[in-house]
């Protein structure tokens, strides 16, 4: 049972980062906010290394208009999560974050941060020379 609910997260959340990948080159945000809760879901029910802290942030987010998806991030058991969001929407995102997870876990205060997607890393080629 556990054996086979590691795999099937491994399994399915390949599937779901090459949906991503389509989805992010498309400019399809509505999917891939979709995938990304599909991955928490996973991540908390199939790989179990979701907190209950970390799913309240989820449901908070996803709730909020403007809101793509939502998921944990980093190593799990803790730690934080990252939503994919309309730009006008990001101080709404915020205060209800703030406000109703304090609501939910007695009094915890939870620490957000607003980041914009880049390229990444990349080679950069100059005059026929990586740089």
């Amino acid at each position: 049972e556990i054996i086979y609910k590691r795999a099937l997260h491994v399994i399915t959340e390949n599937d779901r980062v090459l949906k991503a990948l389509e989805a992010s080159r498309d400019k399809k945000h509505n999917i891939f906010g979709k995938l990304m809760v599909a991955s928490h879901c996973s991540l908390r029910d199939n790989f179990e290394v979701s907190t209950f802290e970390l799913d309240c942030l989820v449901e908070i987010a996803i709730k909020v208009n403007g809101v793509y998806g939502s998921r944990m991030t980093g190593g799990g058991f803790g730690g934080c999560t990252v939503s994919l969001v309309k730009k006008d929407s990001v101080p709404l995102l915020l205060d209800t974050l703030k406000e109703e997870y304090k609501a939910k876990t007695n009094g915890k205060e939870c620490t957000c941060f607003v980041t914009s997607a880049c390229q990444g890393t990349h080679v950069v080629w100059t005059n026929g020379n990586v740089q």
